[in-house]
């Protein structure tokens, strides 16, 4: 029998394609199967969060205030407007709303855990009159009508706990924050919908309220006067943009024939009860 050695051809064993491209192609598929993973998990988290019971929410006290700042006059006024916006959103039966507020120039307000909802001096200031303070209230409570604030924390708690096992099984920092940002991406989309969600029955409120929608944008005027003006890409943004907001509501206000509706004035002494 006779054998023999045959010369191997050069490259037979080396893919024709540049192994940065296979690379990227890889990394890429790993990072979608990631993003739709943290969708699905979301929209489980999302979907079933607000199963619970809201007898259950109202004993977790997260981001609420020690105490209160501000004189009961305040209080009494801000308590008195919240009743009304609840009745115009028809809140479920046992869904109780405690406003707080805070002495501080945060332009700001929130909503959390248990129906309670926060205000800043430093956004109340801004408000010229009560259709815009109801708008701002009315944002928030919608926040605690639909469960909002425990579904996002359902499904931030959710992504969190998958994308931890996730990182201790990768040990790579640059994989993990790479993972991380992705995830983030995902977890943004249900912020936004959140948002544009409250938007609209806050509008529908203060319709059924004051017969217009005279003053809504102001609250949306008012936090565009705090951007920096350096707008991060709309898939990336926890809520929807201002501008796009602030025109949505004057389109409405025009096609419905209120471009100069009239606004409710604020108490006389608002703006001094916000200092003491």
């Amino acid at each position: 029998m006779e054998y023999s050695n045959p010369e191997i051809p050069e490259g037979i064993n080396y893919s024709k394609s540049h192994p940065l491209r296979e690379f990227a192609l890889l990394a890429g598929g790993v990072l979608a199967v990631i993003f739709i993973g943290v969708l699905l998990l979301g929209i489980f988290a999302d979907h079933f969060a607000q199963y619970i019971p809201y007898r259950v929410e109202k004993n977790f006290r997260v981001l609420v205030p020690a105490k209160d700042d501000g004189p009961p006059v305040l209080h009494a006024y801000l308590d008195a407007l919240a009743d009304r916006i609840v009745a115009a959103e028809e809140l479920p039966e046992g869904m109780n709303i405690t406003v707080h507020y805070i002495d501080s120039d945060t332009v700001n307000a929130y909503a959390t855990l248990g129906g309670h909802i926060v205000l800043y001096r430093g956004l109340l200031e801004k408000l010229r009159n009560e259709n815009a303070l109801a708008m701002v209230m009315a944002h928030e409570i919608a926040h605690i009508k639909y469960r909002h604030v425990i579904r996002s924390m359902g499904g931030g708690l959710v992504v969190g706990i998958a994308l931890s096992m996730l990182n201790s099984s990768l040990g790579n920092e640059v994989v993990n924050s790479v993972i991380n940002q992705t995830a983030q991406v995902g977890i943004l989309r249900f912020s936004r919908a959140h948002e544009t969600q409250a938007d609209i029955v806050a509008v529908n409120a203060l319709q059924s309220m004051y017969g217009s929608l005279a003053g809504a944008e102001e609250l949306f005027v008012a936090i565009r006067e705090q951007e920096t003006g350096i707008y991060a890409p709309v898939f990336l943004r926890t809520h929807p943009g201002t501008d796009e907001r602030i025109q949505r509501i004057r389109n409405w206000r025009y096609s419905h024939g209120q471009p100069d509706a009239r606004k409710i004035k604020l108490p006389a002494d608002f703006r001094k009860w916000l200092r003491e």
